[in-house]
């Protein structure tokens, strides 16, 4: 979407702004090769933190020695390469976990073992601009979360009129267009608009 969003500005660069529902690596990816700086913050997924572990956040990557340092302050090193879920992940951990005074607060197994995408610095990248612009976040609400809660409030409480997929696009996307000429009314006013239509 961020590419066909691209096209259609006539732009080199772009920044493409979601929330966490849309984060999916090969897609930021593709977005960062496209010329395209993607803000998706990455979904908490791990209850680690909340058990009270380290999660892997807790773990520094060195780029150079392609290593991770653990809390406990040892190294965890490169063990194997597998491809899970079209991914390629790097798989580290440290030989000291038996024996770490630590292992309760990293991990209910003998080894704490962290997973590393080959790309992973393009997530880390994209997490370093994301803290440098928290407000991004309080801005999207604002801008896209307001249509939400209009077009429901449009819609109602009540189920779509239409069933079946194609006649419910049909009508969310009339739902959306009259959304649109709405507020390009408000913006521009009607004369503008209809001379933005016939042109």
């Amino acid at each position: 979407m961020a590419t066909k969003a691209k096209h259609a500005l006539g732009v080199e660069h772009m920044t493409a702004l979601a929330d966490r529902g849309y984060f999916n690596a090969p897609e930021i990816l593709a977005c960062e090769l496209a010329g395209i700086i993607p803000l998706v913050p990455k979904p908490l997924t791990s209850n680690s933190k909340a058990e009270g572990r380290f999660d892997k956040r807790d773990f520094i990557y060195d780029p150079q020695a392609d290593t991770y340092q653990c809390p406990a302050g040892e190294t965890a090193t490169h063990r194997f390469t597998a491809e899970e879920n079209g991914l390629t992940l790097h798989k580290y951990w440290s030989s000291a976990c038996p024996a770490c005074p630590m292992r309760a607060k990293c991990t209910t197994a003998s080894y704490r073992r962290i997973s590393r995408w080959e790309h992973e610095n393009v997530l880390e990248t994209m997490q370093l601009r994301l803290n440098a612009r928290p407000q991004v976040a309080v801005i999207r609400k604002q801008t896209v979360e307001h249509v939400f809660g209009t077009l429901k409030a449009w819609l109602g409480t009540t189920p779509l009129l239409t069933k079946t997929l194609p006649k419910v696009r049909a009508e969310i996307s009339l739902a959306v267009l009259a959304y649109n000429m709405k507020h390009m009314i408000k913006i521009v006013g009607i004369p503008r608009m209809m001379q933005a239509i016939a042109a």
